[in-house]
């Protein structure tokens, strides 16, 4: 595994912080705007000027922060609904069934991947507790594992998580008016005409392509990890009991009981869930998945999942921790956009897309190149408002339907997270386990992984 620990020393020594990296970010986006778009009618104090501007107005855009406590809402609200007793639960149910590393590492893999499909913040944190309760059903039951292949099979749905129903730019290009409002002031006008005022999830994520393409890589990844498992030897394991946190509540005063009550609780829980379907029936027939549709009834399932209040507020504070990088760092990223679009940076760099890549090949430049930036910005979300007007722009030009360049984003996203450590920190902080024990198998799903997305975006 001299790859992987070549990967990781280079990660270590030259791969700053993911906040340093997008302040350094947004250092070069300045300077090259200074450089490559500078009207010839504006000196250069004055045009400075205008770039700070931009990048201001960028990082206090009302529908990109918006956007950004979306994000953070689906992270939370998912790594909540595995804390609850039912799932924990169920979580426990299916340890019961992992009594070797190669079936275990399987159905940890595969479950993880088939539960961020539907929320990636669930799944990843589905996957890290999933691994972790296996470890302790091992250790408890004299089982002997090697644990850092369970560790990475709990850490492959976010290989697939931009592909499901809350990755970042399916779920906002469903959102009327959200394509037209980041390529505001982007373009000229004869390509905004061109902007659908949504795109459906019938278009993208529920689309045959993707589901032949989801199911495939969940059929081939489960598959290897059960062969990586059998040919692996066992480690070491020894670890505490991880403490799920749904004890019951000392109640001594009347404001406990109703913070402690299940009726109050429940019945405003169903309230939640009752008004979702009220409010957002239509858009289910349709398959218009939005984030707000997600995370309203994931705060109603929580809620009624966990019992009471306390709990419930308990398990949000224990997430909370999980949304520190897209607080602070989703606004630099904002502010990177400001200054890109106002520029004119925007419009030069899908010009450069448009020179070097046809209607055919636009989608495997898409793949490539998102795999790239997401090393540098380790987030879906941030990625989509840097990258998206670029692809939008470039596809409208070459004539490539937008759902498929947009799916190539997310593919191209998802995969370098094996290589990525950025999100694997939530998975080691409950594992315990080390970067350098689980990315030796993290990358041979890359790898494996990538040849399978290579070839759906060729066939489809």
């Amino acid at each position: 595994m001299n790859i992987s620990k070549a990967v990781e020393a280079i990660f270590n020594k030259y791969l700053p912080s993911p906040f340093t990296i997008a302040v350094l970010l947004t250092i070069v986006t300045i300077f090259l705007a200074l450089l490559f778009t500078k009207p010839d009618s504006i000196g250069f104090v004055g045009y400075t000027v205008d770039i700070l501007q931009y990048w201001e107005k960028g990082i206090w855009s009302s529908s990109l922060l918006e956007f950004a406590y979306q994000m953070m809402l689906i992270l939370v609200l998912g790594h909540v609904l595995v804390l609850s007793k039912p799932i924990s639960n169920l979580i426990m149910k299916i340890t019961r069934y992992c009594n070797n590393t190669a079936t275990s590492a399987a159905i940890v893999a595969c479950l993880t991947m088939l539960v961020a499909f539907f929320n990636w913040g669930l799944g990843l944190i589905f996957g890290a507790l999933l691994a972790r309760k296996v470890a302790e059903h091992a250790y408890s039951n004299n089982i002997k594992l090697n644990y850092p292949i369970i560790g990475a099979s709990g850490y492959m749905g976010m290989m697939v998580w931009h592909g499901g129903i809350s990755g970042s730019a399916p779920i906002k290009i469903n959102e009327v008016g959200h394509l037209s409002s980041i390529m505001k002031n982007t373009s000229s006008l004869e390509i905004v005409s061109q902007i659908p005022s949504a795109i459906n999830f019938n278009q993208t994520i529920f689309n045959s392509s993707n589901l032949i393409i989801f199911s495939s890589i969940v059929v081939v990844i489960t598959g290897l990890f059960y062969l990586l498992g059998k040919r692996s030897e066992p480690t070491e394991i020894n670890l505490p009991e991880y403490k799920m946190h749904h004890e019951e509540e000392i109640i001594i005063s009347k404001a406990d009981k109703l913070d402690n009550s299940k009726i109050l609780a429940r019945a405003f829980g169903a309230l939640i869930i009752v008004a979702f379907f009220c409010q957002y029936i239509d858009d289910i027939k349709v398959l218009k998945i939005t984030p707000n549709l997600i995370n309203f009834l994931m705060l109603g399932l929580g809620i009624v999942l966990h019992g009471s209040f306390k709990k419930f507020t308990n398990a949000i504070g224990e997430s909370i921790s999980d949304i520190s990088g897209i607080l602070i760092q989703f606004p630099l990223y904002f502010g990177i956009m400001g200054i890109m679009s106002s520029s004119g940076m925007v419009t030069q760099v899908s010009n450069f897309f448009v020179s070097i890549s046809t209607a055919t090949t636009l989608p495997l430049v898409t793949f490539f190149s998102a795999g790239l930036v997401n090393i540098f910005v380790p987030s879906g979300g941030g990625q989509w408002v840097i990258q998206g007007p670029i692809i939008i722009e470039s596809a409208l030009k070459l004539g490539v339907p937008l759902e498929k360049v947009i799916m190539a984003l997310a593919y191209g996203d998802q995969i370098t997270n094996m290589l990525q450590p950025f999100w694997a920190l939530p998975l080691l902080g409950i594992t315990k386990l080390k970067a350098k024990e689980i990315l030796p198998y993290t990358l041979i799903a890359m790898f494996v992984g990538s040849l399978i997305y290579i070839i759906g975006i060729l066939l489809f």
